[in-house]
């Protein structure tokens, strides 16, 4: 078997970078301007700020175009411009109480304090295909009620259905007493065993398909870790970015941003653990994605009560990060001829000495790092 390698992979490089440009900014499709994709494509785009950990939808609707639809690809671009921004102040804590809430619904309770908002979602429609000729025709006006447009101020901040059962005394209060200071991932990275705020911190900015799939893993408990989740709420809406102005050193509001918000609760039911009690576990991520911060909130809890006994904790820190599982899967398609064709040699070198009926070679130490070249 002969193997060589190929030089002069650099004009193929430029050549196949050309190739991405000209098709992406010239093909024969419409050019879709930022407002149009932020407009069109708003969960993709809600997707690409959450697991890039930057909030701003114009840049990250920027990305998703250069990227050609790859949200992997677009979060990676936009992570790397968030790298090269100032850090010009640190905002104030916030409290999610002050929500104005665009959507919230309540599986856990038929009749909880406030209204019920379905908001914008497709959780009730059929899922058939729309293949339309073009433009649809303006819908009539009608009354958005289930939208919430004719909802009150009050009813836009509704009590939280948390705070009903701790009325009932039925909560674990899981919150630290002494309020430690919240992990920053973005400059030093966690390590197990790590902070709630790290682990928090790790899963809003995960894949959020990687993080889904971990949820799924642990509710079928192949690690033993067995347990059963009610959604207790869910609430996408609008809070408002504080920072303090540098002269007054009041807070002041600047703008808004958007999340979605979930708390799950779960049936204490160990041994050593209250049973007259639930724990609830929490999720909060970037923009309007729902399923990220429903496995953010059964995490939570899972990694609290087994995290520390088995594998959890460790893969939500090392795990679940696009770019970094992404990175190195696209790493494979580098050239590795170096490390594959001393294995080719070893295969023949072990066949020969088979065939002359000698022991086959030592097999040497590799190499603290593989060559890719």
């Amino acid at each position: 078997m002969g193997y060589s390698g190929a030089r002069g992979g650099l004009e193929a490089i430029l050549a196949a970078e050309d190739l991405v440009r000209r098709k992406r900014d010239h093909a024969s499709a419409a050019w879709a301007s930022t407002e149009q994709i932020t407009a069109r494509f708003r969960l993709a785009v809600d997707r690409v700020m959450g697991e890039a950990g930057l909030y701003d939808e114009p840049t990250a609707a920027d990305a998703f175009r250069q990227a050609e639809g790859d949200t992997l690809e677009a979060s990676h671009l936009l992570r790397a411009q968030r790298s090269t921004l100032p850090r010009l102040a640190v905002s104030e804590p916030v409290d999610p109480g002050e929500m104005t809430v665009l959507r919230r619904i309540v599986p856990a309770f038929r009749e909880p304090d406030g209204p019920q908002l379905l908001g914008r979602t497709s959780d009730y429609t059929g899922r058939l295909l729309e293949r339309p000729d073009g433009p649809p025709e303006p819908s009539p006006q009608v009354p958005d009620t289930a939208n919430g447009a004719d909802r009150t101020e009050d009813q836009r901040s509704p009590r939280r259905f948390l705070d009903l059962l701790r009325t009932m005394d039925l909560v674990a209060d899981g919150r630290a007493a002494d309020d430690p200071e919240p992990h920053d991932i973005t400059r030093k990275p966690a390590r197990p065993p790590a902070d709630r705020s790290a682990v928090l911190a790790a899963m809003a900015r995960s894949e959020s398909g990687a993080l889904v799939a971990l949820w799924y893993r642990s509710i079928l408990g192949p690690d033993g870790d067995v347990h059963e989740i009610t959604l207790g709420e869910l609430r996408h809406g609008r809070l408002p970015l504080r920072v303090r102005h540098p002269h007054t050193g009041n807070p002041v509001a600047v703008g808004e941003f958007r999340v979605t918000e979930a708390e799950a609760i779960e049936d204490l039911d160990g041994a050593e653990e209250d049973r007259t009690r639930f724990d609830v576990g929490y999720g909060l991520c970037f923009g309007h994605n729902e399923r990220k911060a429903i496995a953010m909130a059964n995490l939570d809890i899972a990694n609290r009560r087994f995290g520390r006994n088995g594998p959890l904790e460790q893969l939500l820190l090392l795990t679940i990060d696009g770019l970094d599982s992404g990175g190195f899967l696209e790493h494979l398609k580098l050239p590795h001829y170096v490390t594959f064709r001393s294995m080719t040699e070893r295969k023949q070198a072990m066949r020969a000495a088979a065939e002359a009926g000698e022991e086959p070679p030592a097999r040497a130490a590799e190499p603290a790092g593989k060559e890719c070249r």
